[in-house]
C-alpha cells in the first residue's frame, strides 16, 4: 500500500478546526474527537462538552460508543483464523454453526414464513465475512414478516427485544428462512454478529477474550471492549437520539445504567464496542500497514488486502447501491463508497473527496473510522450524537472534506 509523502499543511489544519468547531458551535454536536495521521505525523482535536447542555469536556480519551464501526475489528478476528487455516473462506458453516444447515429460502422477500423452497447450497464462512449469507437488515423490507420476526426475536440490538445470549440467539436465527439464496445478495448488519459467534466457536473462546488476547491486547487498545467498568463510566457520554423533527435531544443511552455499564448476554460484532480515537488509530494503521503493528504481525499482508478489497459481484453491488442511494433519507448520504470488503466498506468509485481503495467504515452513533492507502492516512471521527438526524453524517462528511485538503505533498 502506498505511503503519501510529507504530512498536513497548517492551514489546511487550521480550516479543519474552523469546520469542526462550527459543528459544535451550532449547538447540534455537543463535541468530537477528531484524529488524523499520515506518516509519522498525527493532529488531534478534542471539543465540546460530555453533555448537550455542558458538563465535563470532551477529552482525548473520553469512550465513545463505536456502533456499526465495530464490524471492520470484527472481520480481522476471521481473518486471523484463515492465516492460522483454522477457517477456510469456502468451508461451509455447517461444523460450527449447526443452527444453518439445511435452509429454506423465502419465495419471494414479502412471502409469508412457511413460503419458501430449499436453499440451493449451504452457507460457506465467505458468505458470512461478504455480508451474502441470506439474511440482514434489508431497510427496503420493513414490514415483511420477515423483516418483523427479526425484530421480534431480538436478532438485532436495539429494536424492540434485547439481544440473547449467542446459543439462544442462533437458535432463534434458525428458525427463520433465509431471505435470499446463500451468496444472492448483500444485506447489512446480522453477518457480523453472526461472524463474531463463528469466531467463539471456532476458537472456544468467548468472542471478548478472542478479541482481546490477539488483537486489542497487541495493539495495545486498552481502552476497547463491549462494556465500560464502573470506574471508568464518567469517560463514556450519553449517547443522544435528537428528535428528527424538532431536534430536541433525548438519551438514547445512558452512561449510568445503560446499555455499556456491564457485560452484554450477546457480545455484537456488528455494533458492540466502545473505545477511544486512539485505540482505533492503533487499529486502522495496523491496516495501512500491511497488518504490522510496530515489529509485530497481527494479521498477513495477504489478509488485509483480502480484507479491504471489493468483494461483491454486480448484482451484490446493486443491493449496497441500493442501501446508500435509494435511502439516503436514512443514511443522510453516508455509505457512498461503491464497494464491501470484509466488514466494512471499500471505494470503488471517486464519489467524494476520498480515493479510490479508501476503507473503513460508520456508526450510527455518530462515529467514522477510515484509513486511505493512496495518502497513506488515517482518520477517527467520534461525536455521541446518534444518527437519528443529519448533523452526525454532515459533520463527518465535512471532516473528511476538509482532511484532504489539508493534505502537504
Amino acid at each position: 500500500m502506498g505511503q503519501g509523502k510529507g504530512g498536513f499543511s497548517e492551514p489546511g489544519l487550521k480550516k479543519l478546526r474552523d469546520v469542526l468547531a462550527r459543528h459544535v458551535d451550532s449547538g447540534k454536536i455537543p463535541g468530537l474527537v477528531a484524529l488524523v495521521s499520515r506518516g509519522d505525523e498525527t493532529y488531534t482535536e478534542v471539543m465540546g462538552t460530555m453533555l448537550h447542555d455542558g458538563g465535563a469536556p470532551i477529552r482525548r480519551d473520553t469512550l465513545f460508543r463505536m456502533a456499526s464501526t465495530s464490524k471492520p475489528v470484527t472481520a480481522a478476528a476471521a481473518m486471523i483464523l484463515l492465516d492460522e487455516c483454522r477457517l477456510r473462506l469456502d468451508d461451509t458453516v455447517d461444523e460450527w454453526l449447526p443452527e444453518l444447515a439445511g435452509r429454506q429460502v423465502l419465495a419471494r422477500i414479502d412471502s409469508p414464513l412457511d413460503d419458501t423452497v430449499p436453499a440451493r447450497r449451504p452457507i460457506t464462512v465467505r458468505d458470512v465475512l461478504t455480508s451474502t449469507f441470506g439474511l440482514g437488515m434489508d431497510m427496503t423490507a420493513l414490514g415483511t414478516p420477515i423483516m418483523g420476526a427479526v425484530f421480534e426475536l431480538g436478532l438485532t440490538p436495539n429494536l424492540p427485544a434485547p439481544m440473547p445470549e449467542p446459543d439462544e440467539w442462533m437458535r432463534r436465527l434458525g428458525t427463520l428462512p433465509l431471505m435470499h439464496q446463500p451468496g444472492e445478495r448483500w444485506q447489512y448488519h446480522i453477518s457480523n454478529d453472526l461472524l463474531g459467534v463463528l469466531v467463539a466457536r471456532v476458537t472456544g473462546q468467548s468472542f471478548e477474550s478472542f478479541l482481546a488476547e490477539r488483537l486489542f491486547g497487541p495493539l495495545g487498545m486498552t481502552d476497547t471492549g463491549f462494556h465500560v467498568q464502573a470506574s471508568d463510566l464518567h469517560r463514556l457520554p450519553p449517547l443522544y437520539a435528537p428528535d428528527p423533527q424538532t431536534g430536541e435531544f433525548h438519551v438514547w443511552d445512558p452512561a449510568e445504567g445503560g446499555r455499556h455499564s456491564q457485560p452484554p448476554a450477546f457480545t455484537s460484532g456488528g455494533g458492540g464496542l466502545v473505545s477511544t480515537a486512539d485505540d482505533y488509530h492503533a487499529y486502522f494503521r495496523m491496516l495501512l500497514n500491511n497488518g504490522m503493528h510496530g515489529t509485530e504481525r497481527i494479521l498477513s499482508r495477504a489478509a488485509v488486502e483480502l480484507m479491504t478489497t471489493n468483494q461483491l459481484t454486480a448484482a451484490q453491488q446493486a443491493d449496497r447501491d441500493a442501501l446508500a442511494r435509494n435511502n439516503v433519507h436514512i443514511s443522510f448520504g453516508q455509505g457512498q463508497h461503491g464497494g464491501w470488503g470484509f466488514g466494512m466498506a471499500v471505494r470503488t468509485y471517486r464519489g467524494d473527496y476520498a480515493p479510490i481503495g479508501q476503507f473503513g467504515w460508520d456508526g450510527g452513533s455518530g462515529t467514522a473510522t477510515y484509513a486511505d492507502p493512496v495518502n497513506g492516512i488515517t482518520g477517527i471521527l467520534l461525536t455521541q450524537v446518534g444518527a437519528s438526524v443529519p448533523h452526525p453524517a454532515r459533520l463527518i462528511q465535512d471532516f473528511w472534506t476538509t482532511v484532504y485538503q489539508a493534505i502537504e505533498d
